[in-house]
């Protein structure tokens, strides 16, 4: 239950209520601008990406997520390279299987962890590519069936 109280003789913001407006916070701010500038006619400035694996061969952390050996891909951020780079594997939302601990495989993905995959610049701010897989085979064999 509220402690906030109004008598109802104003017509305003009660006691219990903060001074800070909707849409007025740094991050509300920033995902305005960022959808005002995504929105544009301007081309989208990317920036390329070499994802390398670091993990040694025998890792255990190769048995949840297949090699996929390095790629090249176009995006936004490092974070956003990764998830271009998970995007492209299989999700089981495509197969007949489910996931264990989500509704999507894409988080288990290899390209996501950094103990398996770094990410590297190769070029930034570059106006004539579209987001996505640049280099690189990235395998859809993902899923293991559970029937042989």
């Amino acid at each position: 239950m509220s402690n906030a109280t109004n008598d109802q003789n104003n017509i305003g913001p009660t006691n219990g209520t903060s001074p800070t407006q909707f849409g007025q916070s740094v991050e509300s701010l920033a995902q305005v601008v960022d959808a005002v500038t995504t929105s544009q006619n301007d081309p989208e400035r990317l920036n390329v990406y070499r994802l390398v694996p670091i993990a040694a061969a025998h890792d255990p952390r190769w048995d949840n997520s297949p090699y996929q050996g390095e790629v090249v891909v176009a995006a936004r951020t490092t974070g956003d390279a990764r998830i271009v780079a998970a995007e492209r594997e299989l999700d089981f939302m495509e197969v007949d299987s489910a996931p264990a601990e989500d509704v999507s495989t894409s988080n288990a993905s290899a390209f996501r962890s950094e103990k398996l995959y770094t990410v590297i610049e190769v070029e930034h701010g570059r106006t004539d590519l579209s987001r996505g897989l640049i280099e690189g085979n990235i395998s859809v064999n993902t899923i293991k069936p559970v029937q042989v």
